[in-house]
This record gives C-alpha cells, structure tokens and sequence, in this order.
C-alpha cells in the first residue's frame, strides 16, 4: 500500500438547503427551518463519515431578482420539466442571485444557523457556506448606492447585446450595467456583474468575506 493510498482526504456533503427544508417541512406537516432539524438527520449525516456539510443557497434572495426568475418563459420550461406541479411560490430565485450576505429569514435567520452549525459541531461536523465573487442580485444595495462596484455598459452594448446589460436607477443617475455571464453564454439576467478593476470594491468584498467567515466552522 503507498503512502498516498493512506492519506485521507475531507468529505464534504452538499445540501439544497432550500429544497431540503420543503421536504422536512412535507414530512413534519408543518414548516421546518435551521433549528427545528432532528437530531436524528443530524445523526445519520454524522454516521455517513463526511467532514464538512455544505448549505448551498442560505443568503438572502431579492424580489426583483425572484421576479425575473419567474418570469422568465424558458427557465419556466426548464422548472416545470423537473418539477410538474409548479407553482410560483416554489420559485424563490437562485441562490447565485444574493441581495445580501444574510440568512434568509425563511430559513430560520442567523440565529437557526449558528443553532444548527453549534449541533453539527457537536458531531464533529463543519459547516460550509457560499460566496458568490462575480456578482450580485439586481437588487442588492449597492447597485444603488455604489453603481462604479460593476462592469459598465453602453448604450450601444445594451442596442447590440440586450440580453448582456441593463438599465438601472441609481443613487448616481442611472447606469446601464452588465449582468453576470459566463463568456460562453447569455448573460443571467437576474444578476449584475461586479468589477474587480474598482479597488473600493475589493475592500468591500472582503469585509463580506470576514462577514460569512464568522458564520462558519
């Protein structure tokens, strides 16, 4: 046997945590947030031997970018192809689309989460958590308050790509700014693109990450 065969590496359990607690909730017959999870659930993710536990989609999630998820006619036809019975209060907009670095008050808030994190460590589990980097919901504060925090368009760039960019009001005047993309596909229209090139954002970005570092563990 070598030496790396002995090496063990952390596993890591990834939780819809959204789609999680519909299902606890379905179960229990009444709403189940962070605190309310059994300590049987807890226990058997223990006795499954992963290391750290991954909540994906804790923060919250804005109305406007909520909006454009359920408006938007494709990703409806995608939604209903997994889930049939589809209703628009199932849609709570993507996770990636975070309006603020706070647990969703759907969820239980920040005080479910430090509950359920302080269980999970009591069985000798850790707690992993999202950052997104490169963008923001549409309704984040800052698309108001701190407009230069985003790539900038045009408006020949909002002519030529529309789907890349959009208008938005601002505590500056309005802006046209680009929404989040890979660069092999359409722009996400429910989310605006960040600009690392503005070194005030740079300091802002790591003040959330010294924010969502103290919810983990």
């Amino acid at each position: 046997m070598s030496k790396e065969s002995l090496v063990r590496y952390p596993s890591l359990f990834e939780i819809n945590t959204r789609v999680w607690l519909c299902r606890l909730s379905q179960e229990a017959g009444k709403p189940v947030t962070l605190a309310d999870i059994d300590n049987a659930t807890l226990d058997d993710l223990a006795r499954r031997g992963f290391d750290w536990i991954w909540l994906l989609s804790v923060w919250r999630t804005g109305a406007a970018s909520r909006a454009v998820s359920r408006g938007n006619q494709a990703w409806q036809a995608e939604f209903r192809a997994a889930l049939p019975d589809l209703t628009q209060d199932d849609i709570c907009g993507s996770g990636f689309a975070i309006s603020a670095y706070e647990v969703d008050e759907a969820l239980g808030g920040k005080a479910a989460l430090a509950a359920f994190r302080a269980r999970l460590a009591a069985r000798g589990l850790r707690l992993m958590l999202d950052f997104v980097p490169n963008h923001t919901a549409l309704d984040h504060p800052w698309a108001k308050t701190h407009p230069d925090f985003y790539v900038q368009g045009s408006e020949q760039a909002l002519a030529a790509q529309p789907e890349d960019y959009r208008r938005v009001d601002t505590d500056k005047g309005p802006r046209i700014l680009a929404h989040g993309r890979d660069p092999n596909f359409p722009g996400w229209p429910d989310t605006l693109q960040l600009n690392y090139a503005e070194p005030a954002l740079q300091v802002a970005q790591r003040a959330e990450l010294a924010t969502i570092a103290e919810l983990h563990e």
